[in-house]
């Protein structure tokens, strides 16, 4: 069973999307972003059950969809998971990942 780490790009996701989902309501952006990371913790104990990211394949990286977000991880060689991003689905995704650092090695 795996473990699962956030990076720091990951970690400034969610606070981005709890400021934003909070100027209409706090509560709902804690519930939401409280959901979102419990569709994450599923990889725990099965890793593989996202598909590969089309635009990252040559990384290896994998996706889960939670409403319309998508959540960018990656497996370890330890099984560990390692979430790199969340991601609205709207967003332009090429742009995302060259005009951010991501943590893609």
């Amino acid at each position: 069973m795996g473990k699962i780490r956030w990076t720091e790009k990951a970690s400034t996701h969610l606070q981005s999307i709890y400021e934003y989902i909070a100027k209409d309501s706090k509560t709902y952006a804690a519930r939401f972003i409280r959901s979102l990371i419990k569709a994450v913790v599923k990889l725990e104990n099965m890793p593989h059950i996202g598909r590969i990211v089309p635009e990252l394949e040559i990384y290896g990286l994998r996706e889960v969809i939670y409403q319309n977000y998508r959540i960018v991880y990656r497996i370890a060689d330890d099984e560990n998971i390692e979430v790199i991003a969340v991601l609205h689905a709207a967003r332009n995704f090429e742009k995302a990942i060259f005009y951010e650092k991501w943590e893609l090695k």
